[in-house]
């Protein structure tokens, strides 16, 4: 615990260049400083050599202690401990301090990444943990050794649930009397800084890995470039879904600075080049976690956290290619014009799904005299008003309806329902009454429970399992070589 003079005992785990620049300037501003890193070939060069600091920042420190395990380090009791590795090693790392006895350190999450202190928060709890968000960076010069490259600053400091501001700005304090300037905020700004840090992190961390062009060579190509921005398009959307607000004329800026960024590496993109497990999981792949959950598309953050984590061959990708069985299941006649106009007025809706856009047109005896399915993600951006307009040229058109994933995004639409309204209503036509309906859709399963009349009393979504989705229905029909039509058939059969 902290010593009898009051010196701040604190225990940095990982040695990276965040691990390594914060334990200098800790050191340097009169903490008791125990490092640790897994690498004993490292350790041992830093106990004999200390850690040394150069580029932006020259410097160099001794630390008090250096292990090679995170329980030793834990054994010695600090009160603070940073966390400065890699985030899928947050929760083996965390059981490890666990286990070495009934110490309560404080715990800072220093890692790039949207909900990186969801372990710590797990196996803590609010009360003792924090987040960083960093402006600094570097790359290792030699193993116990850091060539920093830029520092934008202050770093931000948070408490996660707002209960331990004091400790915080003791912290705070402490890096800003040696030039480390922190700022503590409250956790409500910090997540907006963590979106934003995040946002920029994402925008090119995966180009620059699958291209091989630093960030100032990603930049300086239009064609890149255009990419990058997209890419903080895609992702401010997702922000604004979840309550996350930016000031004015934030791509800009992003663009700006991303503009005078230096001829290095983002340190996922060096991950991806030593084809080591990535961070991708935190970057773009939350942006397509958040996205699923508000119904927002991210196509560009999908397609960059797939291909990384192809390229890496660590785990599955979010989502597979399109499956061939769906052709078959949709190789349904009919399509376009299926009666002529009648008398009075026709009503359009569109369904844009996350796989199919599918349009229906009916007249106003609930007939339906057209019908359409197009590829939602089609590089042809204009079959859809293609199709509109072939509508528009046969009947009266008095309304046009959207639903489905990317209903927000048809700016057509004279009103919008969600999926689970029109699977009530829709089924309700068929069959009256109380019912329960389960929606299988390409990336998540809907239960409705719906009143007589299609009215909805309640619904649960599971968008976090792929199991029993569409996608992955139709993945496994394929890879069977099943009809997709026959496997509820066969499923009967094996029941008997």
């Amino acid at each position: 615990m902290e010593d009898q003079n009051g010196t701040l005992r604190v225990g940095v785990i990982g040695m990276g260049p965040v691990g390594q620049i914060l334990a200098v300037h800790l050191k340097e501003a009169g903490c008791h400083v125990t490092v640790c890193d897994r690498n004993k070939e490292r350790v041992e060069l830093i106990r004999k050599e200390g850690l040394h600091l150069e580029g932006k920042m020259a410097k160099q420190a001794m630390p008090d202690e250096a292990f090679d395990t995170a329980r030793e380090l834990a054994a010695l009791k600090p009160d603070v401990i940073i966390l400065a590795i890699k985030v899928y090693h947050t929760r083996a790392v965390i059981e490890e301090l666990l286990s070495a006895g009934d110490g309560k350190p404080y715990i800072i999450c220093a890692q790039n990444g949207i909900d990186v202190e969801e372990p710590v928060i797990d196996m803590f709890g609010e009360q003792r943990t924090f987040r960083m968000v960093l402006n600094f960076a570097g790359n290792l010069a030699r193993p116990n050794a850091v060539n920093v490259t830029f520092f934008n600053a202050p770093n931000f400091l948070a408490s996660v649930d707002d209960s331990q501001g004091a400790f915080a700005e003791r912290f705070a304090g402490t890096l800003s009397t040696v030039h480390l300037d922190t700022v503590v905020v409250d956790s409500f700004s910090l997540v907006d800084k963590v979106w934003e840090k995040t946002i920029l992190n994402s925008s090119l961390s995966a180009l620059c890995g699958l291209s091989r062009l630093t960030i100032r060579e990603a930049m300086e190509q239009p064609g890149m470039a255009e990419i990058i921005e997209h890419v903080i398009e895609e992702s401010v959307q997702v922000a604004k879904a979840e309550d996350i607000r930016f000031g004015d004329n934030f791509i800009k800026l992003c663009m700006r600075y991303l503009r005078k960024a230096g001829n290095h590496f983002p340190s996922l993109a060096v991950d991806m080049m030593k084809n080591q497990q990535t961070e991708i999981d935190h970057f773009n792949g939350q942006f397509v976690k958040y996205g699923r959950k508000h119904y927002v598309r991210t196509p560009l953050n999908l397609l960059f956290t797939n291909m990384v984590l192809s390229h890496t061959k660590k785990g599955a990708a979010l989502d597979a290619p399109e499956p061939l069985a769906l052709a078959g299941m949709f190789a349904i006649e009919g399509t376009g014009a299926i009666k002529e106009a009648s008398a009075g007025g026709h009503y359009v809706g569109v369904d844009i799904g996350s796989y199919y856009t599918k349009i229906s047109v009916i007249d106003e005896a609930g007939e339906v005299v057209y019908r359409e399915l197009l590829r939602t993600l089609n590089r042809d951006k204009n079959a859809l008003y293609s199709a509109l307009k072939d509508i528009e040229g046969r009947y009266t058109v008095e309304g046009i309806c959207a639903s489905g994933y990317g209903r927000e995004h048809f700016p057509n639409a004279d009103s919008t329902k969600t999926e689970v309204s029109c699977a009530a209503f829709a089924i309700d036509s068929l069959y009256p009454g109380r019912k329960n309906i389960v929606d299988i859709g390409a990336e998540d399963i809907k239960l409705i429970r719906a009143a007589d009349g299609g009215k909805v009393e309640d619904f649960y979504m599971n968008n976090k399992c792929a199991a029993g989705t569409g996608a992955f229905i139709t993945e496994v029909a394929e890879r069977a070589e099943i009809d997709l039509r026959n496997m509820s058939e066969l499923v009967t059969a094996r029941a008997r």
